[in-house]
């Protein structure tokens, strides 16, 4: 297996890391029995951090399927080199940077490291589209 489909892989552990600790929280937050039921009453609004967590997990999920999408299909083109290499580390270390940032509520460094994460997605699709043009 290729490093850039271990590192898709590892961004995949990193959304099962984001789900399972929004529901904890959030399952803190209901009670168990709420959570294992259907749910058809009002739940309390999420505290702060939980719903920063919401739109962190969100926010992932918003630019995964692109970047999976780009990293198959540099990966059945035969088009991985040193760009899909480095677009794709860009875009995992800046996605587990951002989770925190984003939890604690910074500001200004959160969006500045999600352009990086975008930077990497960008570069990984990039390095394919050069090389068939």
């Amino acid at each position: 297996m290729t490093t850039e489909l271990t590192i898709l892989a590892w961004t995949l552990v990193l959304a099962l890391v984001q789900i399972m600790l929004t529901a904890q929280l959030r399952t803190q937050e209901t009670g168990l029995q709420y959570n294992m039921s259907a749910r058809d009453g009002e739940a309390p609004p999420p505290r702060p951090i939980t719903a920063r967590l919401q739109r962190a997990q969100a926010n992932l999920f918003e630019t995964l399927p692109l970047f999976a999408a780009a990293v198959l299909i540099a990966h059945v083109a035969n088009e991985e080199s040193t760009v899909t290499l480095w677009g794709c580390w860009l875009y995992l270390l800046a996605r587990v940077v951002y989770l925190p940032l984003y939890a604690f509520g910074v500001p200004v460094l959160r969006s500045l490291v999600w352009g990086v994460s975008l930077v990497g997605l960008v570069m990984v699709l990039a390095a394919v589209l050069v090389n068939k043009t």
